[in-house]
């Protein structure tokens, strides 16, 4: 599936830069980036992963699809296609090109800011990061394998962002990302169909087997989890038992943000304080034997390890 003109221009208003020739995927330049330039502040992957801000290049090979109509997402869900139904899809190399010099389209105009920090704006042109995570599923693109594939083959770092739901997508990868995430966001099926909203059959199933696959990559591995008060911060146990099953390296437990189409489905409520993330990342922790190591404020987000 591609997106109609309509769909295109308003996505592109909201900073996207759509890529290739069939309208699947897409770079949108990251506000940590945008801030790292001006020496205002990076994104908590900078301070927990070393990953540098101005040098990331948030991407999407599959924007239009996923399984999932989670409440907490910032997408306009409208548009959402739950499988890949295209025949013709963009190659890794042509995706990989077109996104680099999009992001240098994206941030030319920081060449005219007094603000911008010099060294990292030689440093901005080649980014060595990919955070594989803007928008949709990456795993239902078909050719995912090779994207990483073609990163790595440029020395990029990766982070990719799955939902767990194309189990044998995963399971058969041959290139490993730099660390992959799971993306827990419910301890019970039930929480999880009333707020990841599922489109598939067995999505509670397939979550669960992605989880028990997460133990045999060689990559590092992250289950990463959105706090909605009111909707998924309970059973810290539940969640500890799921976190056992898949033994990631590393746990993020971060706050869900008003912002985006989200403010059509949750309300300023909904969004928890960072102290309160914290509480229940500690819950989490001394469930599973992991401890809070790392923390970011202004992104509401604590990492156990």
């Amino acid at each position: 599936m591609s997106f109609n003109k309509e769909q295109i221009e308003k996505l592109e208003k909201s900073g996207y830069r759509f890529v290739g020739t069939h309208g699947h995927a897409a770079v949108k330049t990251c506000h940590w980036t945008r801030q790292s330039i001006s020496d205002k502040g990076v994104c908590y992957k900078e301070k927990f992963y070393g990953i540098k801000s101005h040098r990331c290049l948030q991407m999407s090979p599959s924007v239009p699809n996923c399984q999932q109509e989670c409440e907490f997402c910032w997408r306009d869900l409208t548009y959402t296609q739950t499988s890949w139904e295209d025949d013709e899809y963009d190659d890794p190399k042509t995706i990989v090109d077109e996104a680099i010099k999009a992001q240098n389209n994206l941030m030319c105009g920081f060449y005219g800011n007094p603000n911008a920090n010099k060294k990292k704006l030689e440093e901005m042109k080649n980014p060595n990061n990919a955070a594989i995570s803007l928008a949709g599923e990456p795993t239902l693109y078909p050719k995912i394998d090779e994207l990483i594939g073609e990163f790595n083959r440029r020395d990029f770092t990766t982070f990719v962002v799955s939902n767990g739901q194309c189990v044998d997508r995963l399971r058969n990868l041959e290139n490993d990302p730099y660390q992959l995430y799971l993306s827990l966001d419910a301890p019970s099926k039930k929480i999880f169909e009333e707020v990841c909203r599922p489109r598939i059959n067995d999505a509670w199933d397939n979550l669960n087997e992605s989880l028990e696959t997460l133990a045999s990559f060689n990559s590092r591995t992250c289950i990463r989890n959105t706090c909605v008060r009111g909707k998924n911060m309970e059973n810290p146990e539940e969640y500890a038992k799921l976190i056992k099953k898949a033994n990631p390296d590393y746990v993020e437990v971060k706050a869900y943000m008003y912002v985006g189409s989200s403010r059509e489905r949750l309300t300023m409520d909904n969004m928890p304080s960072f102290d309160e993330v914290k509480e229940f990342a500690k819950k989490i922790g001394e469930n599973c034997g992991k401890e809070i190591v790392n923390e970011s404020q202004v992104s509401r987000v604590v990492l156990l390890e």
